[in-house]
């Protein structure tokens, strides 16, 4: 699933000129906990003000929310999200920025994606992506050998095939954080396999 599946579409904005007081009875209505600012002109960046802002900025200082503007606490540039990227990303996005939602744009604003879309809407209980990727390297390698069958050991295909299955399998590590350094790679299973293959000669000759 990508961040296009389970964004909401309906993306309430506000003026980055508008009170604060605005921005929250705008919040209350609607039930919502963040509000995309607009842009103020074609080649501007959207920015971003939470409940969070809110709170944190106006309300812990005792400030007059009629007499505070957006522009003075929203984010902006906001971190935003390209509707093609995948739910994992968009979640690890979330976690490494400490951010829980973020408007979703390609050319123009789409939509908005959080933290509770990725929990309720998306499929990462169902088909999580470790397993997913565990299956593609299984796929990569039945294909590696196929092709080198097919093409010769020595050949650009073959190369590109074996670059494919390590591509997938450090992916996958990096997902576990884990190092490849740790682990043998398909390539160098495949070697210990097949010790006289000449490919693995060229590879690891010292």
């Amino acid at each position: 699933m990508k961040a296009e599946d389970i964004m909401t579409k309906e993306v309430v904005s506000i003026r980055s000129s508008a009170t604060v007081a605005e921005a929250v009875g705008v919040m209350k209505e609607k039930r919502l906990r963040a509000l995309v600012v607009e842009r103020n002109h074609e080649n501007d960046a959207y920015g971003i003000v939470t409940e969070t802002d809110i709170v944190y900025k106006v309300a812990a200082y005792g400030k007059d929310p009629k007499q505070v503007r957006i522009y003075e606490i929203m984010s902006k540039p906001c971190i935003i999200v390209n509707p093609e990227l995948s739910i994992e990303y968009v979640a690890r996005l979330f976690a490494n920025t400490g951010i829980r939602r973020a408007p979703v744009i390609q050319g123009k604003l789409l939509g908005i994606i959080s933290v509770t879309d990725i929990l309720t809407k998306s499929n990462f209980v169902e088909s999580p992506q470790s397993v997913l990727l565990e299956d593609k390297i299984q796929q990569a390698i039945a294909d590696a050998r196929a092709i080198c069958s097919l093409y010769g050991k020595l050949s650009s295909e073959c190369a590109a095939a074996w670059v494919t299955v390590e591509e997938i399998q450090a992916e996958a590590a990096h997902q576990k954080a884990g190092h490849m350094a740790f682990t043998k790679t398909s390539f160098e299973q495949y070697c210990a396999s097949n010790p006289d293959a000449p490919e693995c000669r060229i590879y690891y000759e010292d």
